[in-house]
């Protein structure tokens, strides 16, 4: 019984502890797992989360910019000052009808001209029932900081229309005998509806934290901070809201954290808005990810328990083999001693009979046979470390499998996980050159003439916009083989002018079953020629001889502003820009540059 017991009590602490031992080791590397996947899952969150307040600033600024350049050319419009200055029905109806076109054309909801007393004399929506004609503005601060500075951005919500909007004020005449006013007032439901598409909320806020853009409309006009006694009295005397009571917004922030009231926690992605003091705010709920990354600790957890379990008993195999072999060399020593003195015995006694002898030398053959068989068991020894190399193969599996499955967990494709990661080394040689060759792009491009090779501005537009072409299937020929001729000219502009008219051409071709663009560069007695064709419908006979006179275009959408701007390009290089018959069979450009 106490043998029984011994035993029991000696298996007991030799199986207890290392089942102790790898259960500590699997919560210390579980928790530890989760401390790193929560910190990796709120880091690549909080990534995305700037990643689509920048993507979403940068598409609210192409939409600003687009209409922020209307006041600046209506500025110029004669018609604009006349009808300010006299006010006659005539010069009213003109102008009347000069706005509605240009806001059917640039796709702003409203444009109206404002005297200087603050009274409404023309607008696009002229004659109809919300039309702004007549109306009195004088207390919008719009109007009066645009005839105190020149310009003037502001939001509110339409005293008329009752939908909010930015409103972008011009003046009209000099700072000390104005005539008036000119605005364009933007509104912002085409930009929610392309925030909308990207995952979380975006919110923009106005400098006095007030949410007045955003893809939740239940955060519309509400509060991120409190508003001072003298903003509350600015917004009242203006009327920027209307009637709207301004409440208390569903987040809390803190720093790039959010607590909903519901408990709700988001992260936060900030970005100055192209406006004085305002600010985009996109957020992602946080929940999903950290679901995510509890999945992926609990599945490397196990895989982890499941290597250690193998360890421990690989260990307790390879030890309880040695002393089972440990206890067969004791009984073969004891055997042998035994066997050895039953041989002394035997020879001591000579005199024996010869069947006695014959017997001991069968037990002696019998001792040596067993002797034989145990040094067999010992000889198990020397495989031991084979035996252990081919466990340690699909141990060494375990763990890689464990560290693949961490890398397609975080990723949540595992099937393109390998593809994936060599895809992004070869990639990131072009993502530098685009990166760079794009920075360049955006830089001012006003510096002097110089030499410039049409190879390297050739090459720096497919950088931008050759992805287009590819994605459309568009086919674009362009000059394969030789060096191009050097040209006198500002490199980031010459790409410019060729950007604008290879767009001009993609959109153009967009729905030919077979649509083609073609690029040629020839050298001429008197100058160099480089020339866009396309194979689309061609340019519009009723529009062809004044298609590079300011808002005149094409396209439902466009300003018909890009032809224009790129004909002054070319003549400050002392070149040309002209349309010319497509061999195509649809529009043609020449740009004349001259060589060096």
């Amino acid at each position: 019984m106490a043998d029984t017991s011994s035993l029991t009590l000696r298996y007991v602490r030799r199986f207890a502890w290392p089942v102790i031992a790898v259960l500590l080791l699997a919560l210390a590397a579980s928790l530890g797992l989760r401390v790193y996947a929560h910190r990796q899952a709120m880091a690549s969150l909080r990534a995305d989360a700037n990643r689509i307040a920048r993507q979403q600033e940068r598409l609210l600024n192409s939409e600003l910019q687009r209409f922020r350049l209307l006041p600046i050319v209506l500025a110029e419009y004669p018609d604009v000052g006349a009808a300010l200055r006299n006010g006659s029905s005539q010069a009213v109806a003109r102008l009347n009808e000069k706005l509605r076109g240009l806001a059917e054309r640039t796709g702003a909801p409203v444009i109206y001209a404002i005297d200087r007393q603050g009274r409404t004399i023309a607008a696009s929506n002229a004659g109809e029932p919300e039309s702004f004609v007549g109306r009195d503005y004088s207390f919008r601060p719009y109007f009066r900081q645009a005839l105190r500075t020149g310009t003037s951005e502001y939001f509110a919500l339409g005293n008329t229309s009752h939908r909010p909007g930015l409103f972008l004020a011009r003046r009209i005449g000099p700072a000390n005998a104005p005539d008036g006013v000119v605005v364009v007032k933007v509104e912002f439901a085409r930009i929610v509806q392309a925030w909308a598409s990207d995952p979380g909320q975006t919110l923009l806020l106005d400098d006095h934290g007030v949410v007045v853009v955003t893809t939740d409309g239940q955060a519309q006009f509400t509060l991120t901070r409190p508003l001072t006694a003298i903003a509350r009295a600015e917004i009242a005397e203006s009327q920027q809201f209307g009637e709207r009571q301004l409440r208390p917004g569903p987040l809390r922030t803190i720093g790039d954290r959010a607590i909903a009231r519901d408990g709700t926690r988001y992260v936060v992605g900030q970005k100055p808005a192209p406006l004085p003091g305002w600010q985009l705010i996109h957020i992602l709920p946080s929940a999903p990810a950290m679901q995510e990354a509890d999945s992926w600790v609990r599945s490397a957890t196990v895989l982890i328990v499941v290597g250690l379990i193998g360890l421990t008993l690989l260990t307790i195999w390879r030890r309880t083999r040695a002393e089972r072999a440990a206890l067969a060399r004791e009984a073969l020593e004891a055997e042998v001693a035994r066997r050895t003195a039953e041989l002394r015995a035997i020879n001591d006694r000579l005199t024996v009979e010869i069947a006695e002898r014959i017997r001991a030398d069968q037990r002696f053959r019998a001792a040596r046979e067993e002797l034989a068989q145990a040094n067999r068991l010992g000889s198990l020894g020397s495989i031991t470390a084979g035996v252990a190399h081919e466990i340690n193969q699909p141990v060494a599996a375990i763990r890689t499998l464990a560290d693949n499955a961490r890398t397609f967990l975080s990723r949540s494709q595992p099937d393109k996980a390998e593809g994936n990661l060599a895809t992004i080394v070869s990639l990131t040689e072009r993502i530098g050159s685009i990166v760079q060759e794009m920075r360049r792009f955006a830089r001012r491009g006003t510096q002097g003439l110089g030499q410039v090779s049409l190879d390297e501005v050739l090459d720096g537009t497919m950088l931008l916009i050759g992805d287009r072409f590819r994605s459309a299937g568009v086919a674009l020929e362009r000059p394969l083989g030789g060096a191009l001729p050097i040209v006198v000219a500002g490199r980031v502009r010459l790409e410019q002018v060729l950007v604008n008219l290879l767009q001009n051409a993609l959109d153009a071709v967009a729905g030919r079953p077979d649509p083609r663009v073609r690029l040629t560069v020839e050298e001429q007695a008197d100058g160099i020629d480089l020339t866009v064709e396309d194979n689309g419908p061609g340019l519009d006979p009723a529009i062809a001889s004044d298609i590079f006179t300011p808002f005149v275009t094409g396209k439902p959408d466009g300003l018909g502003l890009g032809l224009g701007i790129a004909r002054d390009i070319m003549t400050e290089f002392g070149g040309m820009l002209e349309t010319i018959p497509s061999t195509l069979g649809g529009a043609g450009f020449r740009i004349r540059m001259r060589r060096v």
